[in-house]
Order: C-alpha cells, then structure tokens, then sequence
C-alpha cells in the first residue's frame, strides 16, 4: 500500500479563467411584492364608502326635519337641526336616554367580559387538557349555534319569569354570560399558539390548570380575546330582539328605548335617524380607542404563532 507524500499535486488552470474575476453569487431572495394596482384601490375605496354612506344618510336625515325624507329635491348636504334633534332624542321624558344608555353599557361590558373569561377558560379546557369525551363535547356545544335563538325564547321567558327577573338587567346579562362561538374561537385559537411544552412546564412547578391558564394563557391569548371582546360588545350593544321581550320601558336598553321614538301614529324620521345615529357614536368611539391595540395585539399573534 503507497501512500501520498504531502507535495501538491499539480493541477492545470485555464489561462483564460485564471484572468477572470470571481465574485460570490448572493443566494436569491424572494420576489419582492409589488404595489397593489389601480384595481385593488378602487376596491377598497368602493367597499368603505358603501360601509360609511348608512352613517351619511343617517346623518343627512337627522340633521333636516320632517320633510326632509319625502323631498325628492333634497340636498346632499346636512343641513343644521342636529343638534335640534339630538336634544328632542335626549329630552324626551318618555325615553329615558341616559337611563338607557347606562344600561347599555353595563350590560354590554358585563356580557363581553364574561364571554371572553368563561370561552377562554373553557376553550383551554378542551385544546389543553385532554379529558375523556373533549371532542364530542365540543362538538356539541358547536352544534347548539344551529338551533335558532327564536325557539328558545318561550322557555327561556318562562324560566325568568318564575325567578321574578323580568323588566331587570340580569334577565338578559345572565343568559350570554358564554357563548358557543366563543368556545370554538378561543380553543381553535389555543389549539394553534400554545404549546403543550408550555402547559406541561407549569405542571412541573408545581402549579395547578387555574393557575397556568391565569398567568399563560391569558396574556397568549390576548390578540383573540380581544377580538371576541370587540365582537361581542357590538352584538350585545345592537340586540334587540330579547331585551324588547323581557325588559319594560322603565328599565329598557338603548335600542328598546328608540324603538319608542317611532310609536306614534306620526313617525318624524329625521328624530328616529338622529337618535340612531346617536346609540351608534359609542360604538366609533370604541373602534377608534381599542382599534390601534387590536390591530397590534392581532399581528403580535400572527408573528408569535
């Protein structure tokens, strides 16, 4: 067996490639995204001026009178009883605004709050825990969104009656204090972002489900329980239809308390728009305020997960 003495082996070079210079290929990068075209902002455009012009025509009525809907010459510009009419809304004694509108907020706030712990706790239980019969559970508890809330009504009435909670406020907080979209969207969201490494590293210091589920999956799941905060408040603040049923008008939510504006035999809609413009204004402010957060909060989740 020979072996290599530690002398070069001679190699042969082109002469022609020995004058070139090499320079070293950068590996390629990903086709960069381009601005979006015409078509795409004329969209957009189009969908926000479709979502603002109910605000517009809410707010070109209700600053006119009562001719104003029946003119078929009118102007496309407010005109200047707004605030006239604003004051007819809040000064109506029959209305009881303010009373309304406080209870609007406490109901709204009380509902949103206990959808967004109780769906997150529950929706922990089902992604993390794994107990006997989670999926079938779960899939029942989804299956109960295909049941129309109008069959519910009677018994539910029923039911509050005999416990004396009709014409208050815990007849409709009580009822939403969970919902099953809530449970699925805060377990599918669980289900994805938290690691089961996580939930197993608490349980190995010696800390209980509560415990892991307070100081870890709360603040993980921030960016989806402020979503289902937000949607919730808007559904609670807009509903209609079971607070007109068992609250009265001497202890009504905002939008029964409209509905009186129009229980005449003479409707003045330029009244009725202003005050529904009026119940819609804390709903801006809510987007304007929890809006940046969220949107923040959303991409922090997107980023991390």
């Amino acid at each position: 067996m020979t072996t290599l003495d530690n002398h070069a082996l001679p190699v042969a070079v082109d002469p022609a490639a020995a004058g070139r210079q090499t320079t070293p290929r950068t590996p390629r990068r990903g086709k960069r995204m381009g601005r979006p075209s015409f078509l795409v902002y004329g969209f957009l455009a189009a969908v926000i001026l479709g979502g603002a012009f109910p605000f517009y025509w809410s707010l070109l009525i209700g600053s006119g009178d009562s001719s104003t809907l029946r003119d078929t010459n009118r102007s496309w510009i407010p005109g200047g009883n707004f605030l006239a009419n604003v004051g007819s809304v809040v000064g109506n004694p029959s209305i009881n605004f303010w009373g309304a509108l406080a209870n609007s907020i406490i109901v709204s706030t009380v509902v949103a709050l206990s959808v967004v712990f109780f769906s997150t706790l529950a929706g922990f239980a089902f992604a993390k825990l794994h107990f006997k019969g989670s999926k079938w559970l779960l899939v029942l508890v989804v299956a109960t969104t295909a049941v129309p809330t109008q069959l519910g009504v009677v018994p539910l009435f029923i039911v509050m009656s005999k416990l004396g909670w009709t014409g208050q406020l815990g007849a409709v907080i009580i009822p939403n204090l969970v919902t099953a979209f809530g449970v699925f969207w805060m377990t599918q969201y669980i289900r994805q972002v938290l690691p089961d490494e996580i939930v197993e590293s608490t349980r190995i210091d010696g800390a209980n489900s509560f415990v892991a589920f307070w100081l870890i999956v709360l603040p993980i799941a921030r960016p989806a329980a402020s979503m289902l905060f937000l949607f919730t408040f808007i559904a609670t603040w807009t509903d209609f239809f079971w607070p007109y049923i068992v609250l009265d008008a001497r202890n009504p939510t905002l939008p029964v308390s409209l509905r009186l504006l129009q229980a005449n035999y003479f409707v003045d809609y330029s009244i009725v728009l202003a005050g529904a413009l009026l119940a819609t204004l804390p709903l801006l402010f809510l987007f304007g305020v929890a809006g940046k957060q969220l949107v923040s909060g959303v991409m922090a989740g997107a980023v991390k997960g």
